[in-house]
């Protein structure tokens, strides 16, 4: 910037705005002659320029004691504060500053430079930096890096591609929405309580670490998850239109969040919550169901098909409206398809799959000349599989089942085409044995035999 200090005491002020800026003010008295004695700014501390139609603060120079200038609000291209080292806030928004020199200003604290045409901010001596705006520029890299008090960063609505705040420790407050950033790392940021990083291209969000966040918002990123189960404080959640799997929010929380959007994620298979008895009609969208308290259950909300064992000389599979036939568990073997004629014994996998999440059921074809099947044993652990001992009868030939230990104890009595025995006797789980049947058939004959229960 071109200096017009002059040597007879006095400092050039050539926008006739700014000078008539320090005549309202008391600095200076009329008519406007394009100068000030240097002698009434040079102790100036506080200098207010807010809306004045300035075009050129040539002369801020000579206020060596100014510690707080607000020259929002007008038609600023340039502004030069190189020489004011004393200076501790600037607060230059709403202007069309193209170039911004903050050089020899160690002591500012807080920089607000918002809604400016700035393609470069240069902070890296301002080590005492505690509040950065300069949100609405045109600004392609920030660095931060040296600015490790940084408490309060918005930089939204530029042309940022790469944000490092792993040194910003302190950082409370971070909106760095509608830019071009691909990765976003706050696990150093352990006091963030607001998070805006909106209209990006984030995919990875981790958030473990970050136990004050009160505010998320998120949306329109790529992010697949988000867990927010260590995020016990949040109240308020955007993560609309992302490509959500799950969403985590069972934090203990529930009941005191306020705002809660995910909509537009449209693989979105499950939502974690704390309670599913919960009233949640003002989250959006309110039609959605797939709550779940683990993450274990999201597979669940898979629609599968499921299929009745079979007994029979051969089975002709049917047609399915959800899932695929397999032969081996989780979509492997080989493949099956609606006609297939089945004519060995085996079990016969459905298997449906998300972008996300998977699920299946199976069922089991015997293949026999015999009316019925009498499984030799079951194994009641829970794992879906021969949990229950059941007779198979899909010609109705078998009336009642009665089931005995050893010893001749009554421990069931099955009526025809009930679901089986899970190995219980009152409740109490029985032991791995071999256990009694004795099958009355409709034509009162009798079938007797043993199996065996394994745990």
């Amino acid at each position: 910037m071109i200096s017009f200090k002059s040597f007879c005491q006095n400092t050039a002020i050539p926008d006739p705005n700014f000078e008539q800026a320090l005549i309202d003010l008391g600095y200076d008295s009329p008519p406007i002659d394009g100068q000030i004695p240097t002698a009434n700014i040079n102790t100036i501390t506080d200098l207010d320029l807010v809306s004045k139609n300035i075009l050129d603060l040539t002369g801020i120079e000579d206020f060596i004691a100014l510690t707080n200038l607000d020259c929002s609000d007008n038609a600023l291209t340039l502004l030069d504060v190189g020489q004011n080292s004393s200076i501790t806030e600037i607060y230059c928004s709403d202007n069309l500053l193209t170039a911004l020199n903050i050089e020899n200003t160690p002591n500012l604290q807080r920089l607000w430079c918002f809604n400016n045409q700035l393609t470069n901010l240069d902070i890296g001596q301002n080590n005492e930096l505690i509040s950065l705006r300069c949100e609405n520029n045109l600004l392609t890299d920030l660095d931060v890096t040296y600015n490790i008090k940084l408490n309060v960063l918005v930089c939204e609505g530029n042309q940022i591609s790469s944000l490092n705040v792993s040194n910003n420790t302190g950082l409370s407050r971070l909106q760095c929405g509608n830019n071009n950033i691909a990765n976003l790392n706050v696990e150093n940021n352990t006091n963030l309580a607001y998070l805006s990083c909106d209209q990006n291209q984030i995919s990875n969000l981790n958030l473990q670490n970050n136990t004050q966040l009160g505010v998320l918002i998120c949306y329109e990123n790529s992010i697949s998850e988000i867990d927010l189960s260590n995020n016990p404080n949040l109240t308020d959640l955007n993560c609309s239109n992302n490509q959500l799997c799950y969403l985590n929010l069972k934090n203990g929380n529930n009941s005191r969040m306020t705002s809660v959007y995910f909509n537009g994620n449209l693989d979105l298979n499950c939502v974690i919550v704390d309670n599913l008895n919960d009233d949640r009609t003002d989250w959006m969208p309110d039609s959605y169901n797939n709550y779940a308290q683990n993450i274990n259950d999201c597979n669940g909300f898979v629609p599968v098909d499921e299929l009745d064992d079979v007994i029979g000389t051969s089975y002709t599979l049917p047609n399915l409206v959800n899932g695929s036939y397999f032969t081996d568990t989780n979509g492997s073997g080989n493949t099956l398809n609606a006609g297939d004629l089945i004519t060995t014994t085996q079990t016969i996998y459905i298997y449906d799959e998300t972008a996300c999440f998977s699920n299946e059921s199976s069922f089991f074809v015997l293949i026999t000349e015999n009316e019925y099947y009498i499984p030799k044993y079951f194994t009641p652990n829970g794992d879906g599989f021969h949990d229950v001992w059941k007779v198979i009868d899909n010609t109705n030939l078998i009336n009642n089942i009665t089931i005995y230990d050893r010893y001749g104890k009554l421990l069931k009595f099955l009526s025809s085409n009930t679901s089986g025995w899970d190995g219980t006797y009152n409740g109490k789980l029985l032991p791995t044995d071999s256990y009694w049947y004795v099958i009355v058939l409709n034509n009162r004959n009798v079938l007797k035999g043993h199996f065996a229960l394994k745990r």
